[in-house]
């Protein structure tokens, strides 16, 4: 049986030009606007902080973030599966430090598919979003939109580019996971142009689950990327806690 999912993604307020290493050094980066859309819905519910006018502001505030941890945790509670591209080591470590509450964002996390997490505990490397996407032709990103220029637009007030680019990632996710779930098999293209696939025999695996599987073989690897580069912050408590 087929999970009810609710896929979810945030975009960051800090701009980092040229970046390069761990977005961890910038922290922290503020939430401008987030995404989640449920498998039973037609579009994507979005939030992004208000001024007193009602205005988008600059980032959400502590409050904003908890009420959206809090929405999330409601989610849960109704039945929904929470779904993301990489939300273990990064949406839900940045919705953490920005809502202040680090308890819930961990249980949310370990409870949630974060299907790059998945993939990674398979295979010992990372798999982006926009390569499965054309593995299984799904429309894909706008073109020269990404990630780390949202928060430039936003601060430039294109903030409609944002919301719409935001809700547009949540449904890529979702039709990924809904299409390879159905086929038992996760699909991506390589960076050489090849196809590759991984069985999915009992589905999409939780954080949770997915820690548990054995560790790849990486010594074909240079520089293999350990687990803790995604978990740590389950274990590590955050500046101020």
């Amino acid at each position: 049986m087929i999970r009810k999912y609710v896929a979810f993604d945030i975009e960051t307020a800090a701009h980092i030009a040229n970046f390069r290493g761990d977005w961890r050094s910038f922290r922290p980066l503020g939430i401008t606007c987030a995404a989640a859309l449920a498998s039973d819905a037609e579009q994507a519910a979005v939030w992004h902080g208000k001024n007193p006018d009602g205005a988008p502001a600059a980032r959400m505030s502590r409050a904003e973030a908890r009420q959206l941890v809090d929405r999330l945790a409601a989610l849960t509670a109704e039945g929904y599966t929470i779904l993301t591209w990489n939300g273990l080591g990064f949406d839900f470590e940045v919705l953490a430090e920005e809502s202040g509450d680090l308890a819930a964002c961990r249980e949310l996390a370990l409870a949630h598919v974060d299907m790059m997490f998945h993939v990674f505990c398979n295979r010992g490397y990372p798999v982006a979003l926009d390569n499965a996407a054309k593995a299984l032709r799904i429309p894909g990103k706008p073109q020269g939109m990404s990630g780390f220029l949202a928060p430039r637009l936003w601060a430039e007030g294109r903030h409609q580019e944002v919301l719409d680019y935001v809700a547009d990632d949540v449904r890529i996710a979702l039709e990924i996971a809904r299409r390879c779930e159905a086929e038992r098999r996760f699909q991506w293209i390589t960076i050489q142009g090849r196809r590759q696939a991984m069985p999915l025999a009992r589905g999409w695996l939780t954080v949770r689950q997915a820690i548990e599987l054995p560790e790849p073989d990486t010594s074909w690897m240079t520089r293999p990327i350990r687990r803790s580069r995604f978990t740590a912050w389950l274990a590590t408590p955050h500046p101020g806690e």
